[in-house]
């Protein structure tokens, strides 16, 4: 398989990512995933990003999944696992855009789990993220504990709205728009810094082969790639006694014009015995973005559960 490879130079001095990234040899490609911890790390949160962007997404999550409890005398024994898709990030980039399809993200996070042994995982989603991840708990129910789930969605190929089909033909084409552009199409404007994080796995057009194919590969219809699957992945929430009401936090991003209050209220009924579903009014798809406060909302909803401010309890439909 020919593929491209990002130079390291492009990630030298990124503001507010400080981390180094450990790999996963997979065949004859290479995963990027960041692998940061306290104490034993024996509670894994496996962080999952979207289109168009990458684990540095999440930089403003991971201290906050380290270190942040409601009870000041709890001893933290955290693990936060943030891999790359490919064609994302510090992972390789396949050349040809038609290596990136569903089946291919889906079971390459599958190796790295079984790699990593993962076990006690909260699975932290959002965008394709979540419509991949939240595909993995039934493969391996045992693996899983929790969830905590941003804008996304389990798509089973119905309905095609005017947002979406325009997302598509913005985001599908060759040369591709800056990720930037790409961002604040949906909503979210990067300052210099941010934009210059963003891009930096793309050096130029060849590398965003992935970047171009998750817009096409989004379920339009039933016989699309990847709708059984995701279709399974609803039964199996909607009957499965693996995950407590107290184990899932749905947290919405109010201002996502493709993902937002319809689409994750819809999603909040899905789970046999219910989540807790909070709103960020300000946010937009990207709502890791405001992670140290989503963070905080799944922490108190998982230490403590009950009535919280801000919190609905959701019961399925």
């Amino acid at each position: 398989m020919q593929f491209q490879r990002t130079p390291d130079e492009r990630f030298e001095r990124l503001s507010g990512f400080p981390y180094t990234p450990q790999y996963f040899r997979d065949g004859e490609l290479r995963m990027a995933y960041i692998d940061e911890s306290t104490g034993d790390g024996s509670e894994v949160f496996l962080c999952l990003h979207g289109e168009p962007t990458w684990s540095y997404l999440y930089r403003k999550m991971i201290p906050e999944l380290l270190n942040y409890t409601t009870d000041s005398k709890q001893t933290l024994s955290r693990r936060v696992i943030a891999p790359d898709f490919y064609g994302f990030g510090r992972s390789d980039k396949p050349a040809k855009d038609e290596t990136y399809n569903f089946d291919f993200h889906r079971n390459a996070l599958l190796r790295l789990i079984e790699h990593l042994n993962l076990t006690n995982i909260t699975l932290v989603v959002q965008d394709w993220g979540g419509l991949i991840g939240l595909t993995l708990p039934m493969t391996d129910p045992s693996r899983f504990k929790r969830l905590i789930i941003m804008n996304t969605t389990i798509a089973t190929g119905g309905g095609r709205s005017q947002d979406i089909l325009d997302w598509i033909a913005y985001a599908s084409p060759t040369p591709t728009p800056d990720i930037a552009d790409l961002m604040a199409k949906i909503g979210h404007h990067l300052s210099e810094d941010e934009a210059r994080g963003y891009e930096a796995p793309f050096p130029d057009d060849s590398y965003k082969g992935g970047v171009r194919r998750f817009p096409q590969m989004i379920m339009l219809d039933e016989n699309m790639p990847g709708v059984e699957t995701l279709k399974q992945s609803r039964l199996f929430y909607g009957e499965s006694d693996v995950f407590e009401q107290q184990d899932v936090v749905i947290v919405c991003g109010v201002q996502d014009r493709l993902l937002g209050r319809p689409a994750m209220k819809g999603l909040a009924g899905v789970f046999k015995h219910g989540c807790y579903y909070a709103e960020i009014e300000e946010a937009s798809h990207f709502v890791q973005e405001w992670g140290d406060r989503v963070v905080k909302l799944a922490i108190q909803v998982f230490e403590n559960g009950g009535n919280i401010d801000g919190v609905q309890q959701m019961q399925p439909e």
